[in-house]
């Protein structure tokens, strides 16, 4: 029995089956993602006045993600538009470059995950904070590269490094301790130096390792999603995202690749089934255009 409607539309409404599946599909997605929405929004508005993180992602990354999404957004456009056109090898071209955006945006935000993952907030047991990214970790100590201090602004609170950076000490240390430039430090306190030691990792006076012995330690843990209710929920919903962009990608590259087959049996049907990975794709570019002011910008 063949199934009416599949390349046809219906005359009463202009669409056809898999057109009324995918929109029923994707307002089931705006429910899903607009809960995840609504959470941020409401712990963030629900969190103790100052303690929010901000500025703790990239934004240039971020930035070049986006554009990245966005040209694959029109050339899928472009791609749907050559089949219209009876041009199979320009809609071979314009998806793969479709295809192409999809793996550099994977990659780029499995580099931000690793960065992340390596950023240590290292707890001393005389109080001091601090956090950097992770060069060695053994049983008896932790390097880590690039030593951070937050002001409290940025929320995370974190007293200045109590370690002078004997290499580079900056020409004004109480400001510098202030405006939380990296490796920009003073002694908080007397016999801070008996617990931590700095080198110079580049021998240029930047770039300072800062090694802590795992006996001062009193806390220690990476900027993953359990490190605090931002990066909870900002795991949560990029990782989400991330699984639709490679969901999305590999129903295009199985249509571009042994889908294809079905322009020469069928091309109106195989148009129809372009338009809606195409569809979907369009969704996840747009998920991503409020991801990134929510979670990157504000």
């Amino acid at each position: 029995m063949e199934i009416p409607y599949v390349t046809e539309p219906r005359k009463d409404t202009g669409l056809y089956n898999a057109k009324v599946g995918i929109w029923l599909f994707l307002a089931s997605e705006v429910m899903l993602f607009g809960g995840f929405f609504s959470a941020y929004i409401l712990l963030r508005v629900g969190s103790v006045e100052g303690t929010w993180p901000t500025e703790l992602l990239n934004v240039p990354i971020g930035t070049f993600n986006t554009l990245v999404l966005i040209i694959s957004s029109v050339t899928v456009v472009l791609a749907w538009s050559a089949l219209k056109l009876k041009q199979f090898g320009r809609y071979k071209f314009f998806q793969a470059i479709t295809i192409i955006c999809a793996l550099i945006f994977v990659c780029v935000k499995s580099y931000e995950y690793r960065d992340k993952f390596t950023h240590y907030d290292v707890i001393l047991n005389d109080g001091t904070r601090v956090d950097g990214h992770l060069v060695e970790k053994t049983d008896e100590y932790i390097t880590l590269s690039h030593p951070l201090s937050y002001p409290a602004e940025k929320g995370i609170a974190y007293r200045p490094i109590a370690i002078e950076l004997r290499d580079n000490p900056p020409a004004d240390a109480e400001t510098a301790g202030h405006d939380g430039d990296a490796a920009a430090a003073h002694p908080a306190e007397e016999g801070a130096d008996e617990h931590a030691t700095t080198s110079d990792s580049h021998g240029d006076g930047h770039g300072h390792d800062l090694t802590i012995q795992m006996a001062d330690v009193k806390k220690m843990t990476n900027w993953g999603p359990w490190a605090n209710t931002y990066f909870a929920i900002y795991f949560t919903m990029t990782a989400l995202h991330a699984l639709h962009v490679i969901g999305g990608a590999l129903v295009i590259a199985y249509l571009w690749g042994p889908g294809a087959k079905m322009w020469k049996t069928d091309p109106e049907r195989y148009t129809n089934r372009i338009e809606i990975s195409g569809l979907f794709w369009h969704f996840v570019d747009l998920v991503w255009i409020f991801l990134f002011p929510v979670l990157y910008l504000l």
